[in-house]
């Protein structure tokens, strides 16, 4: 009797270390209370890395019951090329239309040679990735780049 009591706390113990790993961040109350005084937020990304990061933030509020108004990605750089329609990045921002806004820098997309046209649907062609961050800010945006 006493082993299997053993056995079943090791495993409730091993299941809650499993699950917390999996999940996204457990962030501390302090931290949600601070993130809910102003709810938009905007990220500026250059790779795809940066911009996985960024949703993953998205991610790890929402579990977290963060409250969001705007949550906006501004794109330059590389990762331009591959926000095309038929990528595996189509594939991965399904999930997020509609609730997050990716603002595509139309300089990067007429140096990297990418039309509007060419866009999967969801994201938005802004003037310049700088000016976007600055307007964000302007508007009072809690905003960080990768």
């Amino acid at each position: 009797m006493k082993l299997a009591i053993t056995c079943i706390f090791a495993f409730a113990l091993t299941a809650l270390s499993f699950e917390r790993s999996v999940a996204q961040s457990v962030l501390e109350k302090e931290t949600i209370a601070d993130l809910n005084k102003t709810p938009d937020y905007a990220f500026g990304v250059k790779d795809e890395d940066g911009l996985k990061s960024a949703l993953s933030v998205y991610d790890t509020f929402i579990e977290n019951g963060v409250q969001i108004e705007n949550f906006e990605i501004v794109v330059k750089g590389p990762v331009v090329r591959t926000m095309v329609k038929e990528s595996e990045l189509e594939n991965y921002f399904e999930k997020y239309k509609g609730k997050v806004r990716v603002s595509i820098c139309s300089v990067a997309m007429r140096r990297l040679g990418v039309s509007e046209d060419q866009l999967f649907s969801g994201l938005e062609v802004v003037e310049t990735y700088t000016i976007r961050i600055l307007q964000l800010q302007a508007l009072g945006y809690n905003s960080i780049s990768y």
